[in-house]
């Protein structure tokens, strides 16, 4: 069986999440590292939001009140909160056996792990494809700037509700896939940090959202089913994510070069206004 890297770098500042990201792309582009996966969380907690989203959506000052830190990812998508959670990350070079050119298909194969560790937990997790115009309506978005109000091709969800939200890029010839598996979510407090045109609509948009989005412990409750711990969401993961990619996952730890180049991009990239407030 082929050896990839497992990481778990623990809770990370925002900027240093990020950047950890793209070290390791860039080091597995090199040839320097193995495809890797990674396991982190955040301190403080983070309000993330995607490449091409506008900053002006977010509300930098409810930020600040919140005691909430903000970054911009390099991947797409909309506003993210980080908080009880597990993130990972998937590094792999885009010409890896079984490892589709087309962005909708990766995704599909890169996420088999994750559909495979929500149904370990007991929960009755499906993936989507938004193929018919029947599913796209079923699953549109009401338009907030939050994730996890739609799915999107390929998505995963149980009981129609989306469970995961997740973006790629591609970049230097190697795809890096992550996202968000929630515990728990704290949706007054994601859309304090969101601007909207008025309060009716903020509530109309939180309304839609949460008829659209969950979180694994609320999922469970609602089941009469024992709410769990991030360690046995990490289990699970690690366990279903190997299994799905076909691997074996050998611990390991970060190289000085991703350490180096980490600390690089946070004081040039990602812990910078010109790059967290771009667009």
């Amino acid at each position: 069986m082929i050896a990839w890297r497992f990481i778990h770098t623990g809770d990370r500042s925002p900027a240093e999440n990020m950047a950890l990201d793209e070290a390791i792309l860039t080091a597995h582009s090199e040839g320097k590292v193995p495809p890797t996966v990674r396991f982190y969380g955040w301190n403080p907690a983070t309000l993330s939001i995607g490449y091409f989203q506008k900053a002006a959506e977010v509300d930098q000052e409810a930020v600040a009140n919140e005691g909430i830190g903000f970054v911009r990812r390099p991947t797409g998508g909309r506003a993210v909160l980080h908080d009880k959670e597990l993130t990972y990350s998937i590094i792999v070079a885009e010409d890896y056996p079984g490892i589709p050119r087309n962005v909708t298909e990766a995704y599909r194969v890169l996420s088999e792990g994750l559909l495979q560790g929500f149904r370990a937990l007991g929960l009755a997790a499906e993936m989507v494809q938004l193929a018919s115009d029947e599913e796209k309506e079923k699953y549109a978005s009401a338009g907030s700037a939050a994730c996890f109000d739609s799915p999107s091709w390929y998505e995963l969800v149980v009981e129609g509700r989306k469970v995961a939200g997740s973006a790629q890029v591609r970049q230097k010839n190697v795809v890096l896939q992550h996202g968000s598996i929630l515990l728990d979510m704290d949706t007054d407090q994601l859309f304090r940090m969101l601007r909207f045109s008025n309060e009716k609509v903020a509530d109309r948009m939180k309304q839609s959202f949460l008829k659209k989005a969950v979180a694994i412990n609320e999922l469970l409750r609602a089941q009469g089913k024992k709410e769990v711990t991030i360690g046995e969401v990490e289990e699970a993961f690690r366990r279903e994510i190997a299994l799905g990619l076909g691997v074996e996952l050998v611990e390991s730890s970060l190289t000085d070069y991703e350490v180096e180049l980490t600390e690089r991009l946070v004081a040039e990239k990602y812990g910078t206004d010109e790059w967290n407030l771009r667009r």
